[in-house]
């Protein structure tokens, strides 16, 4: 059985002193942890602000948060290609679901922004609450789903803020239903991993989806334009709903890049 996952905002575990300690955990985390109803004895898994893992038994409990000592340190994980999902705004729950179920399969990133066919049209205050919610659900799907690390969530950016976050990517795939002609996913990071000469072990991918309406022909450009890795890729035969799109595209992208990372010499 996999052990609780708790994320520390400030407190690095390795400047503790003292053999036993409080985990200084945010509000929502320490309700959380009051609901899985933890007690002394028990184990649970921590990241800490300097991003180390450890595993922590809890000894007691000091105004409502777990005083613990550590078990063990975890080994520091190994170079992992990264995929950043940039997802069109679509109704709805739909960018919860994305957020959630992506985050599950190891997404590192997401991108949400305006396209010009959204149908939601968020101002500066509404944004920002959306933005909130969806680093909460982030946050706790990394949590059930035992990552490593909780994924990014950026401020809800236009086509220009995107084109500059993948400047520099290993790769940028844009999944389009219009193209007449497009690559496969296997077929494009194998070719930008070629062009860059570099292995797929520390890449660092983005995948575009675009919102219900799909991303127009001017916003396709300018995402090819912004990286000389940039691609259109095909999800098969099949047009999908840009939610289960979201959750597709990096699932696949991220099996081809550990296949990739597996062949490579340690």
């Amino acid at each position: 059985m996999s052990l609780p996952h708790f994320y520390l905002e400030s407190q690095v575990i390795a400047d503790e002193g003292a053999a036993a300690f409080p985990l200084r955990l945010a509000a929502d985390d320490a309700k959380h942890a009051r609901v899985l109803r933890l007690a002394p004895g028990e184990h649970v898994a921590v990241v800490d602000a300097a991003r180390d893992y450890f595993e922590c038994e809890i000894v007691a409990f000091d105004d409502n948060l777990p005083v613990v000592r550590i078990a063990q340190r975890f080994e520091d994980e190994p170079d992992r290609p990264m995929v950043v999902l940039a997802q069109g705004l679509a109704k709805g729950d739909k960018m919860d679901t994305v957020i959630r179920h992506a985050t599950e399969l190891g997404v590192s990133a997401f991108a949400p922004f305006a396209c010009e066919r959204s149908i939601v049209k968020l101002d500066d205050r509404k944004a920002a609450a959306r933005v909130q919610r969806w680093r909460s659900i982030a946050k706790s799907a990394a949590m059930q789903s035992g990552q490593r690390a909780m994924p990014e969530v950026t401020d809800v950016g236009a086509l220009e803020d995107l084109c500059a976050l993948f400047a520099h990517s290993t790769a940028v795939l844009v999944c389009w239903e219009e193209a007449p002609g497009t690559a496969r996913i296997d077929e494009a990071i194998e070719r930008a991993l070629v062009q860059l000469r570099a292995g797929a072990a520390n890449a660092r991918v983005g995948v575009v989806v675009g919102p219900e309406g799909g991303l127009t022909e001017r916003e396709v450009d300018a995402l090819l334009a912004c990286n000389p890795r940039a691609s259109l890729v095909s999800l098969g035969s099949s047009i999908l709903r840009t939610e289960t799109a979201g959750i597709v595209a990096p699932a696949l992208v991220l099996h081809e890049l550990n296949r990739l990372a597996r062949r490579e010499p340690r």
